[in-house]
């Protein structure tokens, strides 16, 4: 989807320089290529990093949403792919298409999406999902809307849980409306609340938050294009001062939308372009990807402004350890490659042609390598996966050989030597090979052995 095929190696880029000389990785935006994404409503749960994002289908033109997606990562660099959490069929009283930008939040071992829908007379409502886990599968909590008020206004949900155990909700466009939710979070005694007046700039997309005394209201600015303001309060009900631009609009993308975090010591803001878009095309389709860049904030509270999405990203937190399975799925970067689930093996990467390639950032090897195993299947000829370091044309680790398997679905582990390799890399898995669909690949590793 994001890149074309012109170039067809497979590769799992490592790209993490030596440790020793103390060069840093940093994510590559936008951190998902392997389908178009927007709408991101990160969580920080426990150790990690769980990125709900929309989905653009690959022939959108105007709005084509069907599901939501699962991203997760503990380096903010590597991102793995959970395929689908949520989707519109969780809902019977919704339209076919219309799966708008979500949040989800943990409370008392349970998980709650609130999702922007579509519904079968042309408006929008808001649902709220329930699953045990963050990975899902979510189902419907109410069996109806939770916010309905015959507007096309209802979209962009986002909630929050101040420190006395009240939640909010917040959502709106133009306009910004909220409720108290119950303890159970899907259900609310007092009636909505219009925020009036509303802040400076606001549009829709408003993401809520309390950090350090201080309440945050994040939104996507005036339409069109859109980029990221923001108001403070000393009160989770108002009233809101506007405070000034996270981010300015830029005419590369019409469209925005933050989630914000912090994580591991810092503070993140995600949101979309269009970059895998106009790499492609030079029309406009709703066909966005999600980036995410460090934020400062200013010591009283206030937030330093940012320039838009850059292409490098954030730094890495720490490393990657190669000597443990590692999803296939799990990357800073691909080109040409695809990811699909499946019942027997959960996600994996597909549709790997020769010259496609993976790159995954700041593989620690510490005092070295010297074998590696991969799980593939293959119901073509197969082909091989060379494995690089730092570049695409960087130093040859070794070259796994993947033979037909009797089947896309029959996976089998095939293992290699290596020359050894020791400290931090980037990698790149390169696969080479002949024409058409090579093979399938769900995990690898490397072991000292």
């Amino acid at each position: 989807m994001s890149n074309s095929k012109f170039n067809k190696f497979f590769v799992v880029a490592f790209i993490g320089l030596s440790s020793s000389i103390g060069i840093k990785s940093f994510a590559e935006n936008p951190i998902i290529q392997t389908k178009y994404t927007a709408d991101p409503a990160p969580m920080v749960y426990k150790d990690t990093v769980f990125l709900y994002a929309g989905h653009d289908e690959d022939d959108a033109t105007g709005f084509k949403m069907f599901n939501w997606m699962l991203y997760t990562s503990t380096d903010m660099v590597n991102w793995t792919d959970h395929g689908i959490a949520a989707s519109l069929k969780m809902f019977s009283w919704t339209a076919d298409n219309g799966a708008w930008a979500p949040q989800c939040i943990a409370r008392n071992g349970k998980f709650y999406i609130y999702c922007p829908v579509s519904r079968k007379k042309g408006s929008m409502a808001i649902g709220v999902a329930v699953s045990n886990s963050p990975y899902g599968p979510f189902t419907d909590a109410i069996g109806k809307p939770l916010i309905e008020n015959n507007s096309t206004g209802d979209i962009d949900p986002t909630v929050f849980i101040d420190n006395d155990g009240q939640a909010y909700l917040y959502w709106g466009n133009p306009n910004c409306f909220y409720v108290k939710l119950n303890e159970d979070m899907i259900s609310y005694s007092s009636g909505i609340v219009k925020i009036d007046p509303r802040p400076s700039n606001y549009q829709e997309g408003p993401w809520f938050y309390k950090r350090n005394g201080h309440y945050y209201l994040a939104y996507a600015s005036t339409c069109c294009p859109e980029g990221i303001g923001y108001a403070m309060s000393n009160s989770p009900t108002g009233p809101w001062e506007y405070k000034g631009m996270i981010m300015d609009p830029n005419k590369l993308s019409s469209g925005n939308h933050p989630g914000i975090i912090d994580y591991k010591g810092n503070s993140y803001v995600f949101g979309f372009n269009y970059t895998l878009l106009w790499a492609k095309y030079t029309t406009h389709y709703e066909r966005r990807s999600i980036c995410v860049e460090k934020m400062t904030y200013n010591p009283d509270g206030t937030i330093q402004k940012l320039p838009f999405w850059s292409t490098t990203g954030t730094e890495q937190i720490g490393s990657l350890n190669p000597y443990r399975r590692n999803e296939a799925e799990c990357m800073a970067w691909e080109s040409g490659v695809k990811t699909e689930k499946s019942d027997q093996t959960g996600v994996y990467v597909t549709d790997i042609d020769n010259g496609d390639y993976i790159k995954v950032k700041g593989v620690d090897f510490g005092k070295g390598a010297k074998s590696f195993e991969v799980s593939v299947a293959s119901a073509s000829q197969g082909g091989k996966i060379e494995i690089h370091t730092d570049s695409l044309s960087g130093l040859l680790l070794g070259t796994c050989i993947v033979e037909s398997t009797g089947g896309w679905q029959k996976w089998v582990t095939k293992r290699c030597t290596i020359s050894k390799s020791k400290g931090k890399h980037d990698l790149y898995f390169v696969f080479t090979g002949g024409e058409g669909k090579m093979f399938n690949f769900d995990w690898w590793r490397f072991s000292a052995k």
